[in-house]
């Protein structure tokens, strides 16, 4: 069995910006174990610009932004395993992996940061009635065959969700060629951020159906059409309002899941609502050392929020390694209150934390002219206004150790949002 500082399983940009963080934190020993056959995870396909704005001021590619990563974790000279799987994690760290040429093999780690992503739900979780033919992708299948293998899914399209993928793509295929017609919504509100809407459907005429859903699929060998319904307020679909739409494509888009049964299968902790690791303020789960960033944790919008938080990790391993890590278990609850669905992280201890915390979190609906407030017990210590707040989009605030410092017997911390 090797022996190893800190293993981070994913090699997308969250492992990569862990593990350079670890580096420069004075750690040596570190490897990478990455399942595809090379280094940068999703944003490989991701051949849009939009990327790097708040890491390195200025417009990549998707693939720009992971060569930055790549080429750092090179020339720092972390190792990195390509088409190596992770069977298992046990709650020692004992790492189990396979590839074709170590076979299966086992690494002790003092750390492990959990950076695996997540992945597309499937149609199987939807419930959609009709047949099971050719021409229905995943909208990041679509976009993997179009921008890497240069295949063409289909000439005439429907796209349902209106994640950032799916709308995204929705102005890659009518780059390509191909008949977008509609993108249908199941929900009254749109899933994706707003400057992708302007940018992929309204700059290209594409209509965005909110509050509608597929009810019925067309075509046993080859998709011939789909039939959309508007939805009333539980989902239900209502009579009378059925349109057909003929396709020979069917893309989805309808949500993001992180991936973590290896998690699980481990002992960490899960949040329900995020799917993801509950983590404290140093991103470390209930399992002492073992770490989450990224997407694995919780779904972003912007991939630079994604680097920040696992230079993090990268970082707070490294303490943990080092030994210079507070082993106070005083924590303060950060709970998500009224309009808020989660907050990460979901504990902090004051003697931990840095002197400015950033929590990330999700609103459940659309909300016009509100104000985020915090709640440290029951004194309101923040009320900021806020013209617009979607669930696409995720919100910030920033707490201090100072701030923090002047509650010392401070139990809850409280994020709502409140009418105007």
């Amino acid at each position: 069995m090797e022996n190893f500082d800190i293993v981070i399983i994913g090699g997308g940009p969250a492992g990569l910006a862990a593990a350079a963080s670890a580096r420069e934190n004075g750690i040596q020993r570190i490897v990478i174990l990455e399942r595809d056959n090379e280094l940068g995870g999703i944003l490989n396909q991701c051949i849009h610009n939009g990327f790097g704005l708040h890491t390195f001021k200025e417009e990549l590619t998707g693939p720009e932004y992971a060569g930055r990563f790549i080429r750092q974790v090179k020339e720092l000279g972390i190792e990195y395993r390509l088409n190596t799987m992770v069977m298992a994690i046990s709650r020692k760290k004992v790492v189990t992996a396979m590839n074709q040429k170590d076979g299966l093999f086992e690494l002790q780690a003092k750390a492990v940061i959990l950076a695996m992503g997540c992945r597309e739900r499937p149609r199987g979780a939807l419930n959609i009635p009709g047949f099971r033919p050719a021409g229905i992708f995943s909208a990041g299948t679509a976009q993997r065959l179009v921008n890497m293998e240069g295949y063409l899914p289909g000439r005439e399209v429907v796209i349902l969700g209106s994640g950032d993928i799916g709308l995204i793509m929705a102005r890659r295929m009518t780059l390509e060629g191909a008949n977008v017609k509609v993108v249908a919504e199941l929900m009254p509100y749109s899933g994706g951020l707003k400057r992708n809407i302007v940018q992929c459907l309204d700059d290209y005429g594409i209509p965005l159906k909110l509050s509608h859903t597929v009810v019925d699929i067309k075509g046993k060998e080859r998709l011939e059409g789909v039939t959309l319904a508007r939805v009333d307020e539980k989902g239900k679909p209502i009579s009378g309002t059925k349109e057909f739409y003929s396709c020979d494509t069917l893309l989805l888009s309808v949500g993001l899941i992180p991936e973590n049964e290896l998690s699980s299968g481990m002992g960490v902790e899960l949040n329900p609502v995020t799917s993801g690791p509950r983590v404290n303020e140093s991103l470390e789960t209930n399992i002492e050392g073992v770490f989450a960033c990224g997407n694995v944790l919780h779904v972003h919008d912007l991939v630079d929020f994604v680097s920040e938080e696992a230079k993090t990790a990268g970082k707070k391993a490294a303490e943990y390694i080092l030994g210079i890590t507070d082993k106070s278990q005083e924590a303060v609850s950060l709970t998500a209150g009224e309009g808020v669905r989660y907050t990460v992280p979901e504990t902090i201890c004051v003697k931990r934390m840095e002197e400015r915390l950033t929590v990330r979190f999700r609103v459940g609906n659309v909300y016009k002219n509100c104000y985020i407030s915090v709640y440290f017990d029951k004194d309101r210590v923040l009320h900021r206004k806020k013209a617009v707040v979607a669930p696409g989009e995720m919100e910030e605030i920033v707490l201090t150790k100072e701030q923090l410092m002047e509650y010392p017997k401070l139990e809850t911390i409280n994020v709502k949002v409140e009418e105007a």
